[in-house]
């Protein structure tokens, strides 16, 4: 009888249970090292995208005509750099070097200017109070949410009226008005200036526009220095304005000079590639010395204005 109930126990007992596998989620560290090689992948997508048109200049500025047309495009065919250079330095009397010393003048002289006004606007709408400041602080906003090519019309029409289309007036006095250096001048100035050093210089005897000499434009070097930067890249690289309001060979800008280049082959015959391809990759050197050679004012400005 015990033995049959021991039996009927044993018959009764539930098999032993089976180990049940968990799914382990990645953790903090693998996830991240796994959006970083994303990131990377990215970054050097975007950094091929960007060299590659450079890339192509270098090698067709080394060609000359025959190269340019029947060679790889990717891929240099003889070293004929310095022959182009010689023929773009005197074709037409050197008319390459006044371009280049227009657009030296229009972006320097103008963004210079620029920059001082862009800082005293910004300067006056972050620290002075005013009735109406809000509403010429949104008209500033909504100033540069405008295209500047919807700007070169009336621009041109107002030129006309008062004779300065064909002379560097008509370039300089645009790049005097920049409403998003006003804008970035105003956060920097909020950010960088405060009341108490202000008010302490009042106190002192100081005036208004020793103050802002002495005083605001020394504490805003960083910001002064990233609104030239973009002020000076957009000017140089300006086309409809140029364009629209200079007429003369002698008052043109690099852009339109080159432009002008390539449209002779239909006009004359004459083919102009290659001086153009030259002078194309002689353009971009002055952008790239002036950010390499401020490069510390801009990445600490746009840290700056982005913290802010």
């Amino acid at each position: 009888m015990m033995l049959t109930e021991h039996r009927s126990e044993n018959s009764t007992k539930p098999p032993p249970a089976r180990p049940v596998r968990r799914l382990t989620r990645p953790d903090g560290a693998s996830r991240g090292r796994g959006g970083q090689r994303f990131l990377l992948v990215g970054l050097i997508l975007a950094s091929a995208y960007s060299l590659f048109p450079v890339w192509w200049l270098i090698v067709a500025a080394t060609k000359d005509r025959t190269g340019l047309y029947q060679s790889n495009g990717l891929w240099f065919s003889g070293m004929h750099l310095w022959e182009n250079l010689h023929q773009l330095f005197t074709y037409e009397d050197g008319i390459f070097l006044r371009w280049t010393a227009n657009s030296f003048l229009y972006a320097g002289v103008g963004s210079l200017g620029g920059t001082l006004i862009a800082l005293a606007t910004g300067y006056g709408l972050a620290r002075f109070e005013f009735p109406g400041r809000n509403a010429v602080f949104a008209c500033v906003v909504g100033s540069f949410l405008i295209p500047i090519a919807l700007l070169t019309l009336p621009l041109y029409l107002l030129f006309s009226e008062i004779g300065l289309v064909d002379t560097p007036w008509a370039m300089l006095i645009p790049c005097l008005i920049n409403p998003f250096s006003v804008y970035l001048a105003k956060v920097y100035t909020e950010a960088t200036i405060p009341f108490e050093l202000l008010e302490a210089a009042r106190l002192d005897g100081a005036g208004e526009v020793r103050i802002f000499f002495s005083i605001v434009l020394r504490m805003m070097t960083t910001g002064g220095a990233t609104v030239f930067l973009l002020a000076f890249v957009n000017t140089w690289n300006a086309f409809f304005l140029p364009l629209t309001v200079l007429r003369g060979e002698e008052n043109w800008t690099l852009n339109i000079g080159l432009y002008n280049w390539t449209g002779k082959r239909l006009e004359s015959g004459v083919d102009l590639t290659s001086l153009v391809l030259t002078g194309a990759l002689l353009s971009i050197v002055p952008l790239a010395v002036m950010m390499t050679a401020m490069r510390r004012y801009w990445r600490s400005g746009v840290t700056l204005g982005a913290l802010k």
